[in-house]
């Protein structure tokens, strides 16, 4: 297993799709980084010569901000908005959608579970 910017990437794919498994690169960003190592594309990542990896190493470490550094760089950046106190700052700390959709319905995944809440009865009223 090739293990690059600290991820094992899996053997039997193709090295196109293999490098999308690394947090940061994507389709476009694999097709540009294969272009520039010069390797093709369309080769398994078991097949793989020891250059070709060290030049993937290379490239992905010079063209792409991949794994901890953008995880990093996106936690202060989410930190410097709720420190700021914009409005997408709040609903970071308050756990809420933050890219305008409703919440009435359908926000379970940032909100949790549903919580039920029951409905207390008054004392009987005595006469």
């Amino acid at each position: 297993m090739a293990r690059i910017a600290g991820v094992d990437i899996p053997r039997e794919k193709r090295v196109e799709v293999a490098l999308t498994y690394i947090f940061g690169i994507g389709p476009r960003t694999s097709q540009r980084v294969l272009t520039i190592a010069n390797i093709d594309p369309n080769i398994r990542v078991k097949n793989l010569s020891d250059d070709q990896v060290g030049r993937l190493r290379d490239v992905i470490d010079k063209e792409a901000k991949v794994e901890g550094e953008l995880r990093r760089e996106i936690a202060l950046n989410i930190k410097r908005l709720m420190e700021i106190g914009t409005y997408r700052g709040l609903r970071h700390r308050r756990g809420l959608p933050v890219r305008g959709q409703r919440t009435r319905t359908n926000a379970r995944t940032r909100r949790g579970p549903r919580k039920t809440v029951g409905v207390r009865k008054k004392a009987a009223e005595k006469k």
